[in-house]
C-alpha cells in the first residue's frame, strides 16, 4: 500500500469492501500502463524469446480499451454487417 501513498492506520481503518477495490483499481493500472513506451513492433521483437510476453501485451491492450471506452475517450466499433463479424 505504500505506492498508494496509505499509512498503516489508514488501511486499517478502511471497510474491506474498500481495500479490495483499492488492489483492484491499482492492479488495473499496473497491467493498462505496464507497456508504456513500447511499440507493437518492439513487443514482437521482445516475444520472439518469451512467447507469454505476447499474450501479456495484447491483455494490456485490450483492459486499456475496455476502460477507454468506458470513459468515452474511444467509440465501440459497430458491426454493419455479418461478413465483418467473420
Amino acid at each position: 500500500m505504500k505506492d498508494l501513498g496509505m499509512s498503516w492506520n489508514e488501511i486499517k481503518s478502511l471497510p474491506r469492501h474498500e481495500l479490495d477495490g483499492l488492489l483492484l483499481a491499482y492492479t488495473n493500472y499496473n497491467n493498462i500502463h505496464a507497456f508504456d513506451g513500447h511499440t507493437a513492433k518492439e513487443i514482437g521483437e521482445m516475444a520472439k524469446d518469451k512467447p507469454k510476453l505476447r499474450a501479456q501485451y495484447n491483455e494490456s491492450m485490450a483492459l486499456k480499451a475496455k476502460f477507454e471506452e468506458r470513459a468515452g475517450l474511444r467509440k465501440k466499433a459497430k458491426v454493419l454487417s455479418f461478413r465483418e463479424l467473420l
